[in-house]
């Protein structure tokens, strides 16, 4: 599965701060006012974030295209940036909304 663009940024969003807030809303509610069933709410919310979450890493890991090393030159005046790429880059690269490389400093 690999989410990408705008429906990968909402969903994000939902993962890291809509759903933490709504459970942490609804468990504050129902023990103010009563509200049933706090634990069988919020554990729901939990779960879905869990899932959420552990969808949106593995489209992550999908973006990941290879590493740039960062490399000192050895008469210190500057560095070397040396991208490796993991794959072919037109198929892997030309129609990508977003893209991730590892960086290696050495």
């Amino acid at each position: 599965m690999n989410i990408q663009g705008k429906a990968y940024d909402n969903l994000k969003w939902l993962a890291l701060i809509g759903l933490p807030a709504l459970g942490t809303l609804y468990f504050a509610l129902a023990g103010i006012w009563g509200l049933p069933a706090a634990e069988q709410v919020v554990g729901t919310i939990v779960a879905v974030d869990t899932f959420l979450g552990v969808v949106l890493k593995i489209s992550q890991n999908d973006l990941t295209k290879g590493t740039l090393q960062v490399i000192p030159n050895a008469d210190g005046s500057g560095k070397v940036f040396n991208l490796e790429l993991d794959g072919d880059p037109e198929q892997d690269l030309e129609n990508a909304n977003r893209v991730l490389f590892n960086v290696e400093h050495a």
